[in-house]
């Protein structure tokens, strides 16, 4: 770990901040100016749509302009957007939420690619260990993400808007992080120069399409679970508090593992970890089926945490081996683009399918994504032994 790489941890620190304090409150705000109840989660699906919609954009900018100015845009678009959803909240105007998190999905699909940044400021023996320590970095947004959403839930007379606040301050101190990261310059252009196979070739490849499903599926998988609890548990009577604890110890289970899984899947192998994860989300789902007290819901979100870990750490890795360096921007933008369109499919469903269906037809219909990632993986160690075989 270098000096570049603590820091690039930190600023994945207050990127997940960002990220759990839009989770904890966007579903509740949402509920409190929806005109409908299965609208409540729009202001979530908002973030992750205007995440997918801006992979292109960033994509763009990081090959123009490298990735420090690219990654300062989006932490500025981060503070905007933050001031815009205070004075929605304020406002009470449920629409002007949405946009404003449609806004700050440019800034997520800024902060997804740290993770492939760690990997380009590390020796290459050491990629997998970058990977998984930069994002052991949302540790921090464990702790400070609930804890931000409950102490500053009553500072102004409509719940949560001094939430929105104190995330415009969390954007300012990531750009004064972020400023003393020294990124590999960009390399030069010249003429002729090779850029890489087309998209469509590196797509093909089984090794890109099980990286980005288990990507995709995992993180998908999470958001449905995570972004439905808070609902889940205001329904059952749990005071916000309750669900502010169940979802720091979610996100300690995401991020604390990060300090291990490198090693684990240099040791044991990249599918073997990701297999791992999936059990994890089997567990989950069985013991969320279980009941709803308040250690089943606490239980339950630890073991999809270190789930998703397991699957987007060892997916990350996985993708690392798809494209070469000049093709990275690209590749990188696609897997992002998945995640971010699977996420915004499932912000829909949970809330729909929480309040119209309840927490365990969710929980049944989480299954299908948990099992397809699984036969991914099989289909691509099958892949792999014929390879070599035939070799």
């Amino acid at each position: 770990m270098n000096k570049n790489l603590w820091l690039l941890a930190a600023a994945q620190g207050l990127f997940l901040t960002n990220n759990v304090v839009f989770i904890a409150i966007n579903g509740l705000v949402g509920l409190s100016l929806a005109p409908l109840g299965w609208m409540a989660t729009l202001p979530v699906m908002g973030y992750v749509v205007g995440g997918a919609l801006s992979t292109p954009l960033v994509a763009r900018s990081q090959s123009a302009w490298g990735r420090q100015v690219s990654f300062q845009i989006g932490l500025l678009v981060a503070l905007l957007s933050a001031l815009l959803c205070f004075w929605a909240a304020v406002d009470k105007n449920f629409w002007l939420l949405v946009a404003a998190t449609v806004v700050a999905g440019y800034y997520s699909a800024h902060g997804q690619l740290y993770r492939f940044a760690a990997a380009e400021l590390s020796a290459p023996a050491f990629r997998e260990k970058a990977v998984s320590l930069v994002l052991a970095g949302g540790l921090a947004g464990a702790v400070l993400g609930p804890n931000l959403a409950s102490r500053t839930r009553g500072l102004f007379e409509v719940p949560f808007a001094g939430a929105y606040l104190a995330l415009a301050v969390v954007a300012l101190l990531s750009m004064l992080l972020m400023a003393f990261v020294k990124f590999p310059p960009l390399p030069p252009r010249t003429a002729g120069a090779d850029t890489g196979r087309p998209l469509s070739q590196i797509m093909k490849q089984p090794v890109f399409i099980v990286a980005t499903a288990g990507a995709a599926l995992g993180y998908g998988v999470m958001n449905l679970l995570m972004a439905a609890t808070p609902l889940a548990m205001d329904v059952c009577g749990f005071p916000f508090d309750d669900a502010a604890l169940v979802l720091e110890w979610h996100v300690i289970g995401m991020f604390a593992p990060g300090f291990f899984t490198g090693h684990l899947i240099k040791r044991f192998g990249v599918l073997t970890i990701m297999g791992v994860g999936v059990v994890l989300n089997f567990a989950c789902i069985a013991i969320a089926l279980s009941g709803v007290d308040l250690h089943q819901f606490l239980i339950a979100l630890f073991l999809l945490g270190v789930g998703w870990n397991f699957l987007f750490t060892g997916s990350t890795t996985l993708s690392l081996q798809a494209y070469r360096p000049e093709e990275k921007d690209r590749a990188q933008a696609a897997i992002n683009f998945f995640v971010f369109a699977t996420m915004a499919v499932t912000s829909f469903a949970s809330g729909a399918l929480v309040t119209t269906q309840g927490w365990q037809w969710l929980n049944m219909g989480s299954l299908v994504p948990v099992a397809l990632t699984g036969m991914a993986l099989g289909w691509l160690a099958w892949q792999q032994r014929r390879a070599h075989n035939r070799a």
